[in-house]
């Protein structure tokens, strides 16, 4: 291996690391009263969703999935919340369908677990942000995960799902927009 392939491997894997981002701690969302299923998913077509929002509407569509984390400043890996053209407010969670040996060593909040949910303040920059991940994506499939556009939201999927498991994630983020 040259100097320039390992240095670009080195580049990848540490923009991997900002892409997914990880913490230790882990809290409900901010501005939701409940992760479970609930009623009333039309109130958030039409209006801007926050993470929270748009996790329950997730969550009632995928019961597989749990969440795990709400990103704060505090705890934001990619150093991405609220700074200009990123994330207004940011999710993660996992999803019981995933072997856990195939996450082993992967922390608890890390997108390969389930996935993670990114709201924007428009679509621009939540085409963008998807964009960019999927570019890392193409240059190196080891970071592979299926990523969703929906409005002002992005949800990153683990690419440990089968596209018909992932496909419950996308009809859910299509009533997101």
């Amino acid at each position: 291996m040259n100097t320039r392939t390992a240095a670009t491997g080195l580049l990848l894997a540490a923009t991997l690391t900002a892409c997914s981002g990880s913490s230790s701690s882990s809290d409900k969302p901010a501005d939701a009263s409940s992760t479970g299923p609930v009623t009333g998913i039309k109130t958030i077509t039409g209006s801007k969703p926050t993470a929270a929002t748009a996790w329950t509407a997730i969550h009632a569509a995928v019961p597989a999935s749990k969440f795990t984390l709400t990103v704060t400043e505090a705890n934001d890996g990619n150093h991405l919340l609220g700074r200009p053209h990123q994330y207004t407010s940011a999710m993660k969670f996992s999803d019981a369908r995933i072997k856990a040996s195939d996450v082993e060593g992967s922390e608890k909040d890390d997108v390969s677990r389930g996935g993670g949910i990114e709201v924007f303040a428009n679509h621009s920059d939540a085409q963008a942000r998807a964009d960019y991940i999927q570019a890392i994506v193409k240059a190196s499939p080891i970071f592979a995960e299926y990523d969703y556009v929906s409005g002002n939201v992005v949800i990153r999927i683990s690419h440990y799902l089968s596209p018909t498991q992932a496909a419950g994630y996308k009809t859910a983020a299509k009533k997101l927009g």
